[in-house]
């Protein structure tokens, strides 16, 4: 083993061994290599008479570029937030402003314990880099029976882990969470689990209760002093579109701090949030009382990032961070949270309807991007390719019975229409 991995090692072991022991073989082996970019670091310092060790190529004493590509941007962006690399960890500006966010949104966290935001190529990015870092084959991951499906192929297909679900909601309509703790019970054997929890959830647009969250909460510190090691994994992709009686921090704050066999790792982005899907910029952030592991996590996952995608985009990562010191960045962002917060109304109000009652039911949503329809003897993949096929209206099929409806791109005054379209369907084949 590398003798720098072996050092970010034991560092970890040194102040928390549990959070060694919940790392893969691929995340003990881990570690930013001493190279080309740490050398260029320190001259970037201390070089004042000539630079020669970066890789690009420069002119005028700025990075060389095409004209044309930066009169696309005028003088609203200059040269050197453009076209050089960034770092692999992320420009530290955009660094430091997104942990400022997310202590602005989550009062109750503890900054103590928080580290600093790892900029990632979006949200499924980070979510592979916790995959290798902390999965190898037969790895017990834990998810509701309502989940995204790519989970599959970050977890499954490209490590090894073994997908283990319980029911999202209990009878009640509410958080199931005696089925969390049944699941996780259930994989005690295995000495680590990753927990993934995914509010609001995707395909559903659930948000637990504040009371369901400290549910959750208990349910894992329970574990924990079981004797289980606990990756908590949180993916925030839709954080802060809590639009009725959900909690309204990110389950992070309760966890960050919350036992010594649970790491909280949180994953989110501007992706979803703030509405630049293309752009591709997320966050993973780290929770550790240990300012040792948190810098040895950020080393492995530098490491990851310097292995693969080398670093994330550079304007994007400009754009996002110039975008959260703009006056209009909270004017704007509330502007559209009631946007969205009137389509999922429309929604609730048009599902109201007697007729609909006959075709399906529909899981409970207070938040996010989507809801689900739940559907009566009719088999969902049928339905959404009959809906395509004779009324042009695209949806998604969960399994057999859910179908997944997207009202975030839905305009509120469509809602009414695209439900009936759907009811039609649905009839014509029952």
């Amino acid at each position: 083993m590398n003798e720098l991995a072996q050092a970010l090692n034991n560092a970890i072991k040194e102040d928390n061994e549990y959070v060694y022991d919940m790392l893969s073989q691929l995340g003990k082996e881990l570690f930013y290599p001493k190279g080309i970019l740490s050398q260029s670091a320190e001259a970037g310092k201390k070089a004042h008479r000539f630079n020669a060790t970066i890789g690009i190529a420069t002119e005028n004493n700025q990075p060389m570029h095409f004209k044309h590509i930066q009169d696309m941007f005028g003088d609203k962006v200059a040269p050197k937030d453009l076209f050089p690399y960034a770092a692999p960890q992320g420009k530290e500006d955009l660094r430091s402003a997104w942990k400022k966010k997310i202590l602005a949104d989550n009062p109750s966290l503890n900054e103590e314990v928080m580290g600093t935001p790892i900029v990632t190529n979006a949200l499924t990015h980070g979510l592979s880099i916790v995959a290798d870092l902390f999965v190898d084959e037969g790895t017990p991951v834990i998810v509701p029976d309502k989940y995204w499906g790519n989970y599959n192929i970050t977890f499954k297909v490209r490590r090894g882990g073994t997908m283990n679900t319980f029911p999202l909601f209990n009878e009640a309509e509410g958080f199931n969470a005696a089925g969390l703790k049944e699941a996780i019970q259930a994989q005690k054997a295995a000495g680590k689990v990753v927990v993934l929890l995914n509010f609001p959830n995707n395909p559903t647009g659930y948000t637990p209760l504040e009371s369901e969250a400290k549910e959750i909460a208990a349910v894992l510190k329970e574990a924990a002093e079981d004797g289980l090691n606990i990756i908590t994994l949180i993916d925030d992709a839709y954080f802060g579109l809590f639009y009725e009686d959900s909690m309204k921090e990110s389950i992070f704050s309760l966890l960050a701090d919350a036992h010594p066999r649970i790491l909280a790792v949180k994953v989110d982005g501007a992706t979803k949030e703030n509405y630049v899907w293309g752009f591709r910029v997320g966050f993973i952030t780290y929770a550790s009382k240990s300012a040792a592991i948190l810098n040895a996590l950020e080393q492995k996952t530098k490491g990851i990032i310097r292995g693969t995608i080398s670093s994330g985009s550079h304007p994007s990562q400009t754009i996002i961070l110039q975008s959260l010191q703009s006056n209009e960045f909270q004017n704007e962002k509330q502007q559209k949270f009631e946007l969205m917060k009137s389509r999922a109304d429309k929604t609730k109000e048009v599902l109201a309807k007697e007729d609909y009652k006959k075709y399906w039911t529909y899981y409970p949503f207070n938040s996010g991007y989507f809801m689900c329809l739940k559907l009566h003897n009719i088999d969902a993949e049928e339905l959404r390719v009959h809906l395509l096929d004779k009324y042009g209206v695209g949806t998604i099929s969960i399994n057999s019975t859910d179908l997944r409806i997207a009202f975030s791109c839905v305009e509120e005054s469509d809602i009414e229409e695209l439900f009936d379209l759907i009811a039609k369907g649905a009839a014509d084949l029952q």
